[in-house]
């Protein structure tokens, strides 16, 4: 529904996925809180997952962290520069 929407009003057929943030605003309204804490609610939601990160972060001694990937594409031959379309 929602790239419908973004191609009716803004006239474009760039498709926009949007995160949970884009219906947070909706949500907030639908359970009758007021705007002015919309903000505080955001931070609030988050303040947890940036507390973990930096425990994280002082355990593992400042290295980067990298969730464990596992790729489902074909593998590739790599191509040289040169010879790239």
């Amino acid at each position: 529904l929602t790239p419908e929407v973004f191609r009716k009003v803004k006239g474009s057929d760039k498709v926009i996925s949007p995160n949970v943030d884009f219906f947070s605003g909706f949500v907030y309204d639908m359970l009758g809180f007021s705007v002015e804490i919309y903000t505080p609610l955001f931070a609030m939601a988050r303040v947890v997952g940036w507390s973990a990160h930096r425990i994280d972060e002082l355990i593992n001694g400042g290295r980067i962290i990298r969730p464990g990937y596992k790729s489902v594409a074909e593998a590739q031959p790599y191509v040289p520069m040169a010879q790239r379309r």
